[in-house]
């Protein structure tokens, strides 16, 4: 029941504020150690950003376990309790829905430089000033697709193959790889052991989540067979080789384009998205979202409170 209780919490309350929330603390601790590293010297770089990686493993890690013993002492469900707060903190599908939500009202109503805004306000990295409704659309989709993974999924496998430990150890190496996983010259040896280990990590939630968006997009009325065939022939189209699994699911689930100008394009033969598919995308994300949480609450508790 934890993984529900979890997302029951995230749904209710949302984040909490930075000065409670471990991911938070992971960003500080990775900020503190980027002031003592070294510059202009790939081998030193790519160790001290290796052992950012190991410290920062084995410290949420302890934190984790620590955070299962406690819980254990507990009765029930004051166990189940403590620990979904815990696990709440390391998934937003609250905060993905209400980003893509503000990006999505910003299209309905044509004010296409807000929806810019709170496109690499909230969900994206890329230059958004020169996108146009559809590729704002699209963006906005692609997030919603890759951040199943990273947001939601990956956080809730882990949790039920290693407990707390893995959940939050693995949010640690997603943090590091968000803030320093770069290809530019101040993070490329610096940041390419979180960003391998990341892509290592995700591997198999990705493909869960490819999985769960198929058959979400059948529960809601979606194309679940083409979005198979999409997935198919141009999940290999990105750079990332998890990215494109469920970028190109959701894709063809709702039978749009999706593209990145220069650097891919999925579902190449579909016509643009609008805010429309926006909206199915977001309760794609919620149907795949309830399908596995049911698939993980007969798993062995074992793996999460005693």
């Amino acid at each position: 029941m934890t993984p529900l209780f979890a997302f029951l919490f995230d749904l209710l309350l949302g984040d909490p504020p930075n000065r409670f929330h471990p991911t938070a603390w992971m960003g500080k601790l990775i900020a503190c150690w980027g002031r003592f590293r070294p510059h202009n010297k790939p081998a030193a770089e790519f160790i001290s950003g290796a052992a950012l990686i190991l410290v920062g493993i084995t410290l949420t890690g302890a934190v984790g376990y620590a955070l299962t013993k406690l819980g254990n002492a507990l009765p029930v469900p004051l166990n189940w309790l403590l620990v979904a707060l815990i696990l709440k903190t390391t998934i937003s599908l609250r905060g993905l829905n209400h980003a893509a939500r503000e990006v999505q009202t910003a299209l309905d109503t044509h004010n296409l430089p807000e929806a810019r805004r709170l496109l690499s306000w909230h969900l994206v990295s890329r230059d958004t000033s020169q996108l146009t409704e559809a590729q704002v659309a699209g963006a906005a989709i692609e997030s919603v697709a890759e951040n199943a993974t990273d947001g939601i999924l990956a956080p809730l496998f882990f949790f039920a193959v290693g407990g707390l430990p893995a959940a939050l150890a693995y949010r640690f190496v997603n943090t590091a790889d968000a803030m320093i996983g770069y290809r530019d010259p101040e993070h490329e040896w610096y940041g390419k052991f979180a960003a391998r280990l990341d892509d290592a990590l995700n591997l198999i939630p990705a493909r869960l989540t490819g999985l769960f968006i198929l058959a979400a997009s059948f529960l809601v009325g979606e194309n679940a067979r083409q979005a198979w065939r999409t997935v198919r022939s141009d999940a290999h189209l990105t750079a990332s080789p998890n990215a494109g699994v469920t970028m190109s699911a959701m894709a063809g689930a709702l039978g749009v384009k999706l593209e990145k100008v220069g650097h891919y394009t999925l579902g190449e033969a579909f016509p643009l998205p609008s805010s429309r598919h926006l909206q199915l995308a977001r309760r794609i994300l919620f149907a795949a979202v309830l399908l596995a949480v049911a698939v993980l609450i007969p798993l062995p508790a074992a793996n999460w409170v005693k």
